[in-house]
């Protein structure tokens, strides 16, 4: 990685010497988009997201291999969230109570989201709750941010992510449509637990946005769609790639991320600690089988292997020996 990094140092130096006035252009581009995507709240799904990278690889000159690797894996988180908007019409009957007798089970009766609500929420935002927020919204911009790097470090292990990460999202959405099932804060509105407070609204609304419900049906078009938490199986897919690709001595400690996934939709009544579990289960099961898929292809078929250790590049692929 180290050799990489160098590399793409060099690469980018010896393109400031060869254009200089070039350079700094698409270095401006690049920090206005940067900019742009931190200032404009809406840039927070995958069709949005795109859109913002291909400008930036269309300012680096790398257009064609981002539009060649991207484009299909954009299409089917898109096809996939399409998908989850219209589960809940697919099934009416919404559950409410497994999950809350499960945590009650589990932890001796109490609530976890209510005990940890009666330990930090104060009824005014603290750091902790802007942290925990904004794990939870980087929902869609860290499966992207990951596959980029692996495409440009660890070019073999792209695929296997994308596969692992789209066969992750439509197995949550199979069961969403078998087992639609309502969130903490549902269930608190309902009056069927205690009170719960939905952090998230006054984060927005210290964010300077007034209605924050109908931000919400924007962003998670689908309220029952908890079991299983998908905010809490994409990070531990995430890091067990991470580790995957760079070993669990320099990045075992970067579990913090899921573990705050976990703590915070459970803090921010988002979802009970079973839609968590079942997340986890969920990522484990995705990864372990991709996994072992590729491993099983790569010892079968020669092409296969060459192709994986190049990344599946298009336009590289050989011949096949007959």
């Amino acid at each position: 990685m180290k050799s990489k990094l160098l590399a793409f140092v060099a690469r980018l130096n010896a393109s400031r010497k060869e254009n200089e006035l070039l350079f700094w252009a698409r270095v401006a581009t690049i920090v206005a988009v940067i900019i742009l995507f931190i200032v404009k709240r809406s840039f927070w799904t995958p069709d949005t997201l795109f859109i913002v990278l291909l400008a930036m690889f269309v300012v680096l000159g790398q257009a064609r291999n981002f539009l060649l690797r991207f484009a299909p894996f954009v299409l089917l988180l898109l096809t996939y969230d399409s998908f989850r908007s219209i589960a809940d019409d697919l099934n009416k009957n919404v559950h409410f109570w497994e999950m809350i007798d499960f945590d009650r089970w589990m932890f001796g009766g109490q609530l976890p989201t209510a005990t940890l609500q009666q330990w930090w929420w104060h009824g005014t935002l603290q750091w902790y709750d802007f942290y925990f927020y904004f794990l939870y919204t980087i929902h869609f911009v860290v499966p992207l941010v990951l596959a980029i790097v692996l495409w440009k470090v660890r070019e073999h292990l792209y695929w296997p992510f994308v596969v692992a990460l789209v066969g992750l999202s439509f197995g949550a959405f199979i069961t969403y449509v078998i087992f639609p099932a309502a969130p903490p804060w549902m269930a608190s509105d309902l009056h069927f637990i205690e009170p719960i407070h939905r952090i998230s609204s006054d984060i927005w609304r210290a964010m300077g946005i007034e209605d924050p419900q109908g931000l919400y049906a924007k962003l998670s078009p689908n309220a029952v769609a908890a079991v299983p938490s998908l905010h809490s199986a994409y990070p531990l897919l995430f890091w067990l790639f991470i580790v995957k690709a760079f070993g669990f001595r320099r990045m075992g400690w970067l579990f913090v991320y899921p573990l705050s996934m976990w703590v915070g939709v459970t803090y921010m009544g988002e979802h009970y600690v079973f839609d968590a579990i079942l997340g986890a289960i969920y990522a484990i099961a995705a990864y372990a089988a991709t996994m072992w898929f590729f491993a099983w292809a790569r010892g079968r078929d020669w092409q296969f292997r060459a192709d994986y250790h190049r990344g599946f590049a298009w336009g590289h692929a050989k011949t096949r020996r007959r």
